[in-house]
């Protein structure tokens, strides 16, 4: 009786092409919106009176960091909604209040870790990438901020996904927007210093960002609580579960990792291009701001691929789990498409924003005109990850994240920045890392599907039968 009920849930009857659009769509804004925060950061500061240039590169020291709390954030709450859409599929409701506890529990400890690294780590952190004083101030004292009060961003992220796997993303969505539209009236005021207010610049925008992710959790939360009527909230649900906690992270993990290692690579590459200039560290990290606009519309879309894949993977529809890979794949290549060539047409208006310098603007602009090439390939993966991370299949989705983002990246770089360097070298050598990582992991990514889809399926031919 409850598995014929919970069959009448959209994620199991709704055409997946109309689907995948109508959960999507609000899961890409929502992830477009997380990439706006520091972006616009990134505007006002180095459009400062003095020092913005300067500003700007420490933001660019402090981002890795703030890229691993959305990776442990994102990568529990997408762990939570693959277990939770599946175990609503398959009508085990307790369990998935289970789940929901658990991640609420696991959202503690993370922002626990956060808190104390923002007190005794930030300085250690960003003197492993500078000697200059000014730089070091200011990226200690925004990261910092960031950290000592990252409730913020860690319980955003569980709550946003608990809202995604009942298919309620465009509540998500509001929560995201409420927070962005925050930051960004307190960005000018708070870093500027208007209506009274003194200037505090990094300051400013460290505590513009905090308050505005404040925001989206205190709303997503009020959203969970009023209307995920699905699942029942309580302390008893909190209870720590090793077995659902290693659920959680044994599809969770893999996106942990695939985001975290966006950090460590945003590390090493920091480290790396520092031996060329500080101003090549500046280009990069503006356009890996901008990048991530159009590389998080691919993972909102993946954050659709998982629960659609993984509800209808607990329902043994094997047609509708094809429709799935079909259309999710379909519509991220069109997102990465047309990131690619908007990049290639407005590269210069957008670099000019952010009042930088002739030669680091140039730059900005070489990164974003030859990296865009990679888009396709990258959306590619993304959203084979996503698809791995459905259909239970995380080590592959692990092995693609290291290949794309370490692997083929960091000793490439490496090697790349010591053409770049010799007389007549250019940066833009670096630069083609990107598109032989993608590439060659693509291949490996096509390899990864063939097996996975024929060994699932043949299980589920099996069970029908």
């Amino acid at each position: 009786m409850s598995n014929k009920k919970e069959t009448k849930n959209k994620m199991g009857t709704e055409p997946v092409g109309k689907l995948m659009l109508s959960m999507g769509i609000p899961m890409i804004l929502s992830m477009m919106l997380q990439a706006v925060y520091n972006i616009v950061d990134s505007a006002f500061v180095s459009n400062m009176p003095q020092n913005g240039e300067a500003a700007l590169n420490a933001l660019t020291l402090a981002f890795p960091v703030q890229m691993l709390m959305v990776a442990v954030g994102i990568g529990t709450g997408v762990g939570t909604n693959a277990l939770l859409s599946k175990c609503l599929g398959q009508g085990d409701k307790e369990r998935a209040n289970k789940a929901s506890g658990n991640a609420i529990f696991l959202g503690i400890v993370i922002y626990i870790v956060f808190l104390l690294f923002g007190i005794f780590g930030t300085g250690i952190y960003i003197r492993s990438q500078t000697s200059n004083p000014m730089i070091l101030e200011m990226a200690e004292e925004y990261l910092r901020i960031c950290c000592v009060f990252s409730m913020g961003i860690v319980f955003f992220s569980i709550f946003e996904k608990l809202l995604q796997a009942t298919g309620r993303s465009m509540l998500s969505t509001t929560s995201q927007i409420t927070g962005a539209v925050i930051n960004i009236i307190l960005d000018p005021i708070l870093i500027y210093g208007l209506f009274g207010i003194p200037a505090m610049g990094v300051k400013g925008a460290a505590y513009a960002t905090v308050i505005g992710q404040i925001a989206s959790f205190l709303a997503g939360w009020f959203f969970h609580i009023k209307y995920n009527k699905e699942i029942k909230n309580g302390l008893s649900y909190m209870k720590p579960s090793l077995k659902i906690i290693g659920r959680i992270y044994s599809i969770g993990l893999p996106a942990i990792i695939a985001q975290a290692l966006m950090s460590f690579m945003t590390y090493g590459l920091n480290v790396i291009l520092g031996t060329i200039g500080e101003n090549v560290v500046t280009a990069y990290g503006l356009f890996y701001k901008i990048q991530q606009f159009i590389l998080f519309a691919a993972f909102g879309l993946r954050d659709a691929i998982t629960p659609i894949v993984s509800f209808n993977h607990g329902m043994k529809n094997k047609k509708r789990i094809n429709q799935g890979v079909k259309y999710g794949m379909g519509y991220t290549l069109i997102i990465m498409a047309v990131g690619l060539i908007v990049l290639e047409l407005f590269a210069v208006p957008f670099a000019g924003i952010f009042g930088l310098s002739g030669e680091t603007q140039d730059l900005c602009v070489s990164a974003m005109r030859v990296i865009a090439i990679s888009f396709p390939l990258a959306g590619a993966n993304v959203a084979f990850q996503g698809i791995f991370q459905a259909l239970d299949g995380g080590m592959e989705s692990l092995i693609v994240s290291v290949c794309r983002q370490f692997l083929f990246v960091i000793p490439v770089a490496w090697g790349f920045s010591f053409l770049a360097k010799r007389p007549g070298g250019h940066v833009w050598y670096v630069w083609l890392t990107f598109i032989i990582a993608e590439f060659v992991s693509v291949l490996i990514s096509i390899w990864f599907y063939k097996r996975l889809n024929q060994n699932k399926m043949k299980h589920m031919e099996e069970a029908a039968a």
